[in-house]
């Protein structure tokens, strides 16, 4: 299935940062520890600044993103500066134009464009929390569907390759209860790793997403103990 991913991203960008501004920017992240909300939105403004240069420069080697203004009132306005710079390259640029990507070989800018947009969403839902808002995230079951595909095929296998997490020994077979049977047959199953013996993992789109990126626990003991592996950074 195809997204509309500057569409979706520059529409995140912007919840992002009018959230940013109704937060209280020293409030801490549950899901960062150690991180204050300054903390996150300096962290989304720099990634945003990473793909920006990965797209026009192709290579990572990005130059250190401005200092986060001293005065925390203008931090929407700064953050807002970096995502709509990272919007401006992606609707200039096309989606085969070759950019430097996490895989190995050439990449291509529309890999930035969903790569951005499952970014800015997960950290929304962690900017959410830190107020204590989470029932506020939203996110769309077949987008949500989309980020564990990335998962699978993208960030667990670079896990591996950059000896952060062990290949895994059992398999995590996820299953919607929220997608379509139509689109699922279109999109075929998501399963993390690449191995027989496999458990189901059951929930919305949504809560799998969160419970795959540790953002909320898992009560099933196999598919915990999977998910207890580095699958994602």
């Amino acid at each position: 299935m195809q997204h509309p991913f500057t569409d979706l991203l520059a529409s995140a960008v912007e919840r992002f940062a009018a959230l940013t501004a109704e937060v209280d920017p020293t409030l801490p992240v549950p899901a960062c520890p150690d991180w204050a909300v300054v903390d996150l939105v300096e962290h989304l403004a720099s990634v945003h600044s990473w793909a920006r240069h990965a797209i026009l420069e192709g290579n990572p080697e990005a130059p250190l993103l401005d200092s986060t203004p001293a005065d925390l009132s203008l931090l929407p306005g700064w953050y807002r500066g970096h995502a709509e710079a990272l919007l401006a390259v992606l609707r200039s640029t096309p989606d085969d134009a070759e950019a430097w990507t996490f895989g190995r070989g050439a990449g291509t800018a529309g890999w930035w464009q969903r790569r951005q947009t499952h970014e800015t969403l997960l950290h929304t839902r962690d900017l959410l929390a830190a107020a204590g808002r989470e029932d506020e995230w939203h996110v769309d079951p077949a987008l949500a569907w989309d980020a564990l595909d990335e998962v699978a095929s993208m960030f667990y296998p670079r896990q591996v390759r950059l000896a952060r997490c062990d290949m895994l020994t059992t398999a995590l077979r996820l299953v919607p209860t929220d997608l379509p049977a139509g689109l699922l047959a279109e999109t075929g199953p998501v399963v993390i790793g690449d191995v027989e013996d496999a458990v189901e993992l059951t929930g919305t789109a949504g809560d799998l997403l969160l419970q795959v990126w540790k953002r909320l626990p898992c009560t099933d003991e196999r598919a915990a103990g999977v998910l207890a592996h580095a699958i994602t950074p």
